[in-house]
């Protein structure tokens, strides 16, 4: 029997004092803050029928799956494909239109409708949609929880919404530890909710190292 929801669950806060771009850089782990916001989430579906958890393979999704699988009994699945997209900008400070000022950088920002500068939406998109559609299929009803990133969370979310996937990435709806739910109907999965279960965290939390 496939799952009835699909929580796709992004990271809480990392622990970035120098504010860069860390993308899939190792060993960027939560903050303090970020593993009280990995707890919130987890604890705002205490008593929901988790059937499956999966993460991201990078440390930040691992630490933030941990409360779920303490929670619900649950062995953590690493999946691949639901990881952060690569970037060029890794390892360094990255502000717009700041960047315009290096002309090393300008032929990674020439066409932002792909990304020029990383791995391409529809990319992300795609390896996206296929792993939440394996778990879809896989589980034994229930729901299933993914821990994500925010941009490839936000292109899902764009993509069952019919939205165009090029966006500014400054106003994207995804904070720290948030949980956007999908269910299927018919051939494709639609979203059905929204939450921030570490709102009263956010304000406090520093929110500088997505791509």
């Amino acid at each position: 029997m496939p799952a009835d929801l699909i929580r796709l669950v992004r990271h809480g806060e990392v622990y970035n004092p120098d504010g860069i771009l860390y993308g899939r850089i190792p060993g960027y782990h939560l903050s303090e803050l970020g593993h009280a916001m990995a707890d919130a989430a987890a604890e705002s579906l205490s008593g929901h029928p988790i059937t499956a958890l999966y993460a991201s393979p990078l440390q930040r999704a691992q630490e933030s799956a941990a409360p779920w699988s303490e929670r619900f009994e649950l062995p953590i699945v690493t999946e691949e494909r639901i990881i952060e997209p690569h970037n060029w900008f890794e390892g360094r400070k990255f502000e717009f239109p700041g960047a315009l000022k290096h002309p090393r950088a300008w032929p990674k920002l020439i066409n932002p409708l792909k990304p020029s500068w990383g791995e391409p939406y529809k990319a992300v998109e795609s390896r996206m949609l296929a792993a939440i559609g394996d778990a879809w299929a896989a589980a034994d009803g229930g729901e299933v929880v993914m821990v994500s990133h925010q941009m490839p969370i936000v292109m899902v979310a764009r993509s069952v919404k019919g939205m165009r996937l090029f966006h500014d990435p400054r106003n994207r709806r995804c904070t720290l530890s948030s949980i956007t739910t999908l269910a299927r109907r018919g051939d494709r999965f639609i979203e059905v909710d929204y939450q921030e279960p570490a709102r009263e965290l956010l304000e406090s939390a520093i929110d500088s190292g997505a791509v």
